[in-house]
């Protein structure tokens, strides 16, 4: 026999529909609890798994620029190669002009022509360089004659006999040149020094001499 709740008179179901509405809310709570909970871990998960594709489309992005960063780098370089390469095979044309204008030949039409191409090739970056009495350096010149001379105060480019060609700071040619070197034993030391050492000597000469 089902016992009734306590003060229910026989007959009256109200305590115990009370008693069901009451469990059936406690229940919907309950739900209500789990379903908050489930909806916070979902949310947490979305979150998470946003932050991890967007730092893959960033790192994608970055790749991306390394990429074309690099693309165009290299083909500055290729680039820069084949005029190189073409800039190379002008210079004994360049050279050729140079000696027939030293000798009065470029003239007429062939001057024009002459003077186009190497602004052509100056456009393009490529440099002539090597100038009478400027110092010799070995990384700009190779010497194919060597003397001495009492003029020069050091090592001296005192003739070009084949100018060099550089691109930007790349030496594509070195400039032959003849150098002159000081003359041995012409070399004087000038300045408050070697006024000094001369006074000191004449007052030396004048004592009998230095002291010993």
């Amino acid at each position: 026999m089902t016992e009734k709740p306590q003060g229910a008179e026989p007959g009256d179901d109200s305590a115990a529909e009370e008693a069901v509405i009451k469990a059936a809310e406690e229940a919907a709570s309950a739900g209500a609890e789990g379903s908050g909970k489930a909806g916070s871990d979902e949310l947490a998960t979305a979150r998470r798994e946003l932050a991890e594709r967007t730092a893959d489309l960033q790192r994608l992005q970055a790749e991306y620029q390394n990429y074309r960063k690099r693309v165009e780098r290299d083909r500055l370089t290729v680039r820069e190669i084949a005029v190189s390469n073409i800039l190379e095979s002008l210079i004994p044309v360049l050279d050729d002009i140079g000696r027939g204008r030293d000798h009065g030949e470029v003239t007429g039409g062939f001057k024009s022509v002459a003077e186009s191409l190497e602004t052509v090739v100056a456009k393009l970056g490529l440099q002539q360089f090597g100038k009478e009495g400027e110092p010799f350096d070995p990384t700009m010149h190779e010497a194919l004659m060597h003397s001495y001379s009492s003029e020069v105060t050091e090592d001296t480019c005192v003739q070009i006999l084949q100018p060099g060609y550089r691109i930007g700071e790349r030496i594509i040619r070195p400039a032959m040149v003849a150098v002159a070197e000081p003359q041995p034993g012409t070399q004087t030391t000038s300045g408050p020094d070697a006024d000094t050492a001369k006074g000191g000597d004449k007052k030396d000469r004048a004592d009998g001499g230095p002291d010993s």
